[in-house]
């Protein structure tokens, strides 16, 4: 697998040979965004839709922003409504049908403060409403602990998805920040993990628990060099790949499925230990702004999605106070 430095450029979103032309002015849009320290994936996607967009236009001959209007953006914005994916032939999530017209909102508002348009045709494209779904998979306490057991850490690698498992349990990190820690973003002494340049490119840092400490320390002293010697320059990425370079998403995403799925649990990958540390801590007393800074999100209300998985504090609250429970087990018998 290549490394990010190394991956080829990505092929232009539409026909780049007229200046004025939606490819042309597609690609400097995205230049802009990469100088404004957009994530590679970010730009990945949004590279993504905009060519779908494009591509769009193009089948009716309309090549330029000016030729845009509103009523043909709202014919667009039906079109991602009634699409389906290609792998299953299922309709779009309403995140996915944002993020198809985000882009094209973000591209006309873009023009406009670049004087390629007098009016902006998307300014009052109405986005679908995105539902907030409680998250589906959350582990117990003993399920979570039976997939920690599942690596076999009498292996260098096993020793290594032990700690992988271990941190996302113990931080609940995205998966890409992860992927992207450094040795020197562990501190032992204090007990803390710096994340760097996180969701919305902003640094935090955060506790680790000591038991994920040691495992990484382990997987440090024990199993990295080997790894590290394979490749041969060792840029300081904590967790290396087989190949001794960095992980790649769907290695890491694979390689907790797969824990998952042989202890036998809820189906899921490294998002629900995300789910997991925040429903078992909220149901342990930690205040929902606590792990609003351990998740890293802006807003709060982000965060209070998981006060309604945390059930059982707010059972055995309502077991010991309502008036209707107190010395029901006394009545019962």
């Amino acid at each position: 697998m290549p490394r990010r430095s190394d991956r080829k450029p990505p092929p232009p979103v539409g026909d780049t040979t007229d200046p004025r032309g939606l490819g042309a002015l597609g690609e400097t849009f995205l230049r802009s965004l990469q100088e404004r320290h957009f994530s590679w994936r970010t730009l990945k996607n949004r590279r993504y839709d905009l060519a779908h967009f494009i591509a769009w236009l193009k089948d009716r001959d309309i090549h330029r922003p000016a030729d845009v209007t509103r009523e043909i953006l709202e014919r667009y914005r039906t079109h991602v409504f009634h699409e389906v994916r290609v792998r299953d032939q299922k309709p779009r999530s309403a995140e996915a049908q944002v993020a198809r017209l985000v882009v094209v909102k973000t591209l006309f508002a873009w023009l406009v403060r670049r004087n390629q348009l007098l009016a902006n045709p998307a300014s009052e494209l109405d986005l679908p409403k995105v539902p907030r779904r409680l998250p589906r998979n959350v582990l117990s306490v003993e399920e979570a602990e039976r997939v920690m057991a599942e690596p076999d850490v009498n292996e260098p690698l096993g020793v290594r998805n032990r700690a992988i498992l271990e941190v996302l349990y113990s931080t609940g990190m995205r998966r890409g920040e992860l992927i992207a820690l450094k040795l020197d973003d562990i501190d032992a002494v204090r007990g803390t993990l710096l994340i760097r340049e996180g969701k919305g490119k902003k640094d935090r840092m955060i506790p680790i628990g000591e038991r994920a400490l040691q495992w990484v320390q382990k997987y440090v002293d024990d199993s990295r060099p080997s790894l590290a010697a394979v490749a041969g320059d060792d840029d300081g990425t904590l967790f290396l790949s087989s190949w001794g370079g960095p992980l790649g998403d769907n290695t890491v995403t694979m390689l907790v499925r797969n824990y998952v799925n042989d202890a036998g649990v809820k189906k899921g990958a490294c998002h629900m230990f995300r789910h997991t540390m925040a429903t078992q801590m909220l149901e342990h007393g930690a205040d929902v702004r606590f792990i609003q800074a351990m998740l890293g999100h802006e807003d709060l209300s982000t965060t209070q999605i998981y006060t309604k998985v945390a059930i059982l504090k707010l059972k055995q609250v309502h077991s010991q106070t309502h008036p209707a429970e107190i010395g029901r087990g006394s009545d019962d018998k």
